[in-house]
């Protein structure tokens, strides 16, 4: 049980590596699905297609979708992608690499459910029973009844229990005919698939190496930094609820001492180190006005650059009186 915490404790704390968990999960999920999966084709001419061609694209679709909505990154791209511009400029290479992981994750499960039902055939049989080539597996003496009635005929293959048609062509050849096809398609796009991730994963980084580096640095900086907001914001909010909730209970306590009960008063200290993480934002309408300029104008990703707070944006073109290096910090320590 022990070693299964530390597991989990690891894949929280290294996102990457909790993502390409959850990716190998659904994919095992996939795999598992299919096989619980109750296929019943229709055996109907003009439905074995719509039917075949469904259980082969839709469920990897929706593992596609799915795929996107379990990843947390999801809402980082799209703020950052809808966000205004104001003092940091968007770069577009960051939003197509975080897009590019995503979708790499997400497409884990969708090739496992193609691969699986191509390999194991049922769906594709369903699908193409009627273009089986009656001409080369089947009996010739037959080929001059009504195309209706044949395809009709044909569209009963992967329904043995009514198919009716052993005269025109055998259910055996005509299955091991299209099962050996669908197997075909399947090791192929298995293969197809492959080389594709070893193209994406290897040689991609050997032709933009700089731009590569860039775009993964950033995408990394912009999920850090949301986490540190998330954890300064709980933290401001804790120290906040608590500052207020001291103050209550001390009001309260001077009305209840007028009336002759007295209550033992905490010592001053207490509430002072939590004031202290309020940062000097102290009051409800401040707290709004900083969260709506962190949304419009986030500031500009330079650490030599100071910037200040002017109401409504982050001016990064305001900049401080030059100070030595040893007034610096002390100089900050009072603003």
């Amino acid at each position: 049980m022990d070693k299964f915490r530390m597991i989990f404790q690891f894949l929280q704390s290294n996102q990457e590596s909790f993502m390409n968990g959850i990716c190998g999960i659904m994919a095992l999920v996939s795999a598992q699905i299919y096989v619980a999966f109750d296929f019943n084709c229709p055996c109907l001419p003009g439905y074995n297609l719509a039917y075949g061609m469904g259980i082969l694209f839709v469920p990897p679709l929706v593992l596609f979708l799915l795929g996107f909505v379990m990843n947390n990154n999801v809402s980082m791209l799209a703020e950052e992608w809808k966000r205004p511009t104001g003092k940091r400029h968007k770069d577009p290479s960051v939003l197509r690499y975080m897009f590019c992981s995503m979708a790499q994750r997400a497409m884990i499960a969708p090739a496992v459910w193609i691969s699986v039902t191509l390999l194991h055939g049922e769906c594709f049989i369903c699908a193409f029973s009627t273009s089986v080539p009656l001409e080369k597996l089947g009996n010739d003496s037959y080929i001059h009844l009504p195309e209706e009635e044949i395809r009709k005929i044909l569209a009963r293959i992967p329904c043995e229990k009514i198919y009716s048609g052993q005269e025109l062509i055998a259910i055996e050849v005509a299955t091991r005919y299209l099962r050996c096809i669908s197997q075909a398609m399947g090791w192929f796009f298995v293969l197809m698939i492959t080389l594709l991730a070893f193209l994406v994963r290897s040689l991609r980084p050997c032709f933009t190496q700089a731009a590569f580096l860039k775009s993964k640095y950033w995408s990394h900086y912009i999920d850090i930094e949301r986490k540190l907001f998330a954890e300064t914001c709980t933290e401001h909010a804790k120290s906040f609820a608590k500052v207020c909730i001291q103050n209550f209970f001390e009001g309260m306590n001077k009305d209840l001492s007028i009336g002759h009960v007295h209550f033992p008063e905490k010592p001053p200290a207490e509430g002072g180190e939590e004031k202290e993480k309020l940062l000097g934002i102290m009051d409800h309408g401040t707290m709004n006005k900083l969260l709506q300029n962190w949304h419009k104008c986030k500031p500009p990703l330079c650490l030599n650059q100071e910037v200040i707070q002017n109401g409504s944006c982050w001016a990064g073109d305001v900049t401080r009186p030059h100070l030595p290096k040893r007034e610096y910090a002390t100089y900050y320590s009072k603003v």
